[in-house]
């Protein structure tokens, strides 16, 4: 491991620690926060698994409007450049993360062809890929995420090499859904047959013969009641208690409900996110379901855009303490409040109120269909937000991730018509 990439590493380590270590090291809890700390220390993400045509929807987004958003595997910071020439600030604890966004404004400063772009971040998976960075992004990259892609794995092999491998089989989500592909064939259902549905009623039938009776094995039922197991999709312990919660059967009833809507709620050959989680990769064609920043038409937009959006490592309430008053139009905060307790909470909303403009819009995701913040910030914060709880469940419904309890608008009030 180079230099570089043990300094993403430790800095990412310790971040997540002060995030998500609050139990005694030696106790169960503690020992479970500590593995979480560790799995989530490399790339989690190749992909982010929330639905940027939700958010955009939610933020109608303007010109020039600053957006600050946790970053993860960036698909959404580059598809919300689809909507208007806007500024982005990404933040992210996970140094990992934001190699991959960088890397992914390099190409773009580099590549003059939708083709390219294409073969490199959708098929992402050929030796041109590889030869692209070594002649044209490498030179382009800082220091630091060139320590990072050019660092070995575990295997001995540049990280960069993914790209010629099928990137989105990485990470710790894409080996998770490889390694739910492979319980599910053991124990006698698969997967990737949905992806031959015709129509919806067909999805229904192929879901019922080859997802639905998984969750009925007995070893399913073990495997889901630890902590530790749901690791792979992001779920850290307190997240998992929140979702563990969310209806009368447990977290075996919220997971096969939430894969249930996502391979029966919407058009499989319309959802980028059904063909990851089925087959492990974009569809191919020029019909294919991709992400906004992805799909031929935006090509040229986000590339010219690109150039708004920056990257840095740390928490988000840090990144806002350095903000001045009122500075930003819209904060986008995924999954992460559901890790934070009610101080985190309080510090968080006390920054975002500070910087907001008027009219400033906040979205996020919860495990749980709950509100999440009501009588953990302080009314005197609180009540100076707008919270729209009929769009939040309608935007909800329309999220074809469809792996969240609940999706959350909260507005400044003031906004110029």
């Amino acid at each position: 491991m180079t230099q570089t990439a043990r300094t993403v590493r430790r800095a990412t380590t310790l971040g997540l620690s002060t995030a998500v270590q609050r139990s005694r090291t030696l106790s169960r809890a503690g020992l479970l926060e500590w593995m979480f700390t560790r799995a989530f220390s490399g790339l989690v993400y190749p992909q982010i698994w929330e639905d940027p045509v939700v958010d955009m929807a939610a933020l109608a987004l303007e010109p020039d409007d600053h957006v600050v958003a946790i970053a993860s595997g960036s698909c959404n910071i580059l598809s919300y450049l689809t909507a208007a020439p806007i500024r982005v600030s990404a933040v992210d604890l996970n140094g990992a993360h934001i190699a991959l966004g960088r890397l992914k404004l390099a190409a773009l400063a580099r590549m003059t062809d939708y083709a390219s772009f294409r073969r490199f971040f959708a098929a992402a998976d050929a030796r041109e890929n590889v030869a692209f960075y070594d002649r044209e992004i490498a030179p382009r990259l800082d220091a630091v995420s060139r320590g990072y892609w050019e660092g070995r794995g575990l295997d001995g092999r540049r990280r960069i090499n993914l790209f010629a491998r099928g990137f989105y089989r990485y990470g710790l989500l894409g080996r998770f859904i490889g390694a739910g592909h492979v319980l599910a064939r053991l124990l006698g259902g698969n997967p990737r047959a949905m992806l031959a549905a015709r129509d919806r009623a067909e999805q229904r039938a192929l879901y019922g013969k080859h997802l639905a009776p998984v969750f009925e094995r007995r070893l399913v039922r073990w495997l889901v009641r630890q902590p530790a197991s749901l690791y792979g999709l992001g779920i850290p312990p307190a997240q998992y208690k929140a979702l563990a919660a969310d209806g009368e059967d447990g977290i075996l009833g919220a997971l096969k409900l939430r894969l249930e809507r996502l391979a029966c709620d919407f058009d499989l050959k319309e959802n980028y996110f059904a063909q990851q989680a089925f087959g492990r990769r974009y569809g191919e064609g020029p019909d294919a379901a991709l992400p906004p920043y992805l799909q031929p038409q935006h090509f040229e937009a986000v590339k010219a855009r690109a150039g708004g959006v920056g990257y840095r490592q740390g928490a988000i309430t840090a990144f806002l303490e350095d903000q001045p008053a009122k500075s930003c139009d819209a904060y986008v905060l995924l999954d992460a409040q559901d890790w934070m307790n009610d101080a985190e909470l309080t510090a968080l909303w006390s920054q975002i109120t500070r910087t907001a403009r008027p009219g400033a819009r906040v979205i996020f995701r919860t495990a749980a269909d709950e509100r999440l913040l009501p009588g953990r910030v302080p009314a005197a914060i609180l009540d100076q937000w707008r919270y729209d709880e009929a769009r939040s469940r309608a935007l909800c419904r329309q999220d074809r991730s469809a792996i969240y309890g609940g999706f959350h608008l909260y507005t400044l009030p003031g906004r110029a018509a």
